[in-house]
C-alpha cells in the first residue's frame, strides 16, 4: 500500500471540516444579514433610485444562502489540506475577506454610507479575488467554488455604484419622517 491515508479517511476529514464551516459561514452571514432590515424591507432603501438591473428581493437571500455554503465547503477543502504551503495565509485572507463581506450590508442598508459601501465592496472585491488565487494554489477546486461569490460580488458592486451615482443624497434621506439609520 503506497497511500498514507485511504480515500475514505480523506474524505472523512474533508466532511469534518464542512461540518464546521458551512454552518459557521452560514450563521455569520445570517447574523450580518439580522443587524439591519434590507431589499424593500427597508424604508430607505426602498426610497432609493435604483438601476433597472437590480435583481428582485428574493434573488438575494437565495444568492447569499448558495455562496454561503460555497465558500463553507471551500474553506473546509483548504482546511483539510493539512501541510499545504500557503495554508495559513489563505486561511488569514479568507477570514478577512469574510469580516468585510459581514460588514458591508449593516454599512449600507444601516449606516446609510453608500459611497463608504462601494469603498468597501471595492476592497472586498480585491480581496475575493487574493483569496481565490490563494486557494487555488492549495486546492484548485475550492477557488472554483469562488466563481458565484466573484459574479454576485460584481453585480453587487456595480449595484452599488449605480446607487451612489443616482443617489448623491442617500445618506440624508429619511423617508416618512422616521429613521431606520443605524450609527456607527
Amino acid at each position: 500500500m503506497n497511500q498514507i491515508a485511504s480515500r475514505a479517511q480523506l474524505r472523512a476529514g474533508f466532511l469534518r471540516w464542512a461540518i464546521v464551516t458551512v454552518p459557521l459561514v452560514l450563521l455569520l452571514g445570517l447574523a450580518a444579514g439580522s443587524l439591519v432590515s434590507a431589499g424593500s424591507d427597508n424604508a430607505w432603501y426602498a426610497a432609493l433610485a435604483k438601476p433597472s438591473f437590480t435583481p428582485p428581493d428574493w434573488a438575494f437571500p437565495v444568492a447569499w444562502t448558495l455562496i454561503y455554503v460555497l465558500l463553507g465547503v471551500a474553506l473546509a477543502m483548504v482546511l483539510d489540506a493539512r501541510g499545504a504551503t500557503g495554508r495559513g495565509p489563505a486561511v488569514a485572507a479568507f477570514a478577512v475577506q469574510l469580516v468585510l463581506n459581514l460588514a458591508w450590508m449593516p454599512l449600507f442598508f444601516g449606516a446609510h454610507r453608500v459611497s463608504a459601501a462601494l469603498v468597501l465592496i471595492l476592497v472586498l472585491l480585491a480581496l475575493v479575488l487574493l483569496t481565490t488565487w490563494l486557494f487555488a494554489r492549495i486546492r484548485p477546486r475550492a477557488a472554483l467554488l469562488f466563481a458565484p461569490y466573484i459574479a454576485w460580488l460584481a453585480l453587487a458592486t456595480a449595484l452599488t455604484w449605480q446607487i451612489d451615482r443616482l443617489n448623491p443624497d442617500a445618506e440624508a434621506l429619511v423617508p416618512g419622517g422616521g429613521s431606520a439609520q443605524m450609527t456607527l
